[in-house]
């Protein structure tokens, strides 16, 4: 298949290709501080990959290319291509299945803020509850 083809057009080489457990999505998607931005970027409406490699500084081509093209295999982002010759237009944009996902890091942030005004002890008491065995 063309470099160029939307990623929905592509298909399992085997008919019975397993499906990839959202565990290790998870843990492959938030293992990489990039795909995290890149997520995050896209939810915000950025999805040109210029304007993405612009809005992330320190982040190679190569390395965008391989985290946006892993996040396409996992049905996270869409990639749709505008144009049959160069040059062509290329984006991204998140899939109903990524719209969820990004559930999983709006609430690992909330989780991050909670920690960060005391609503949560180290302990993963509630500063509530610290307080009142205290008393």
């Amino acid at each position: 298949m063309g470099e160029h083809e939307p990623a929905s057009s592509r298909r399992p080489d085997t008919a019975d290709a397993v499906p990839v457990p959202v565990a290790s999505m998870v843990e492959s998607i938030v293992g990489c501080k990039w795909s995290i931005r890149l997520l995050q970027l896209c939810a915000e409406g950025n999805h040109r990959p210029s304007a993405l490699l612009r809005a992330c500084t320190g982040l190679s081509a190569k390395v965008m290319n391989e985290r946006l093209r892993k996040m396409t295999r996992f049905g996270i982002m869409h990639r749709t291509v505008h144009g049959e010759k160069p040059p062509v237009e290329v984006e991204y944009r998140l899939t109903p299945f990524g719209r969820r996902f990004m559930g999983i890091l709006d609430e690992v942030q909330r989780l991050q803020q909670a920690v960060e005004c005391g609503a949560i002890a180290d302990s993963g008491e509630s500063m509530e509850q610290v307080r009142r065995e205290r008393a």
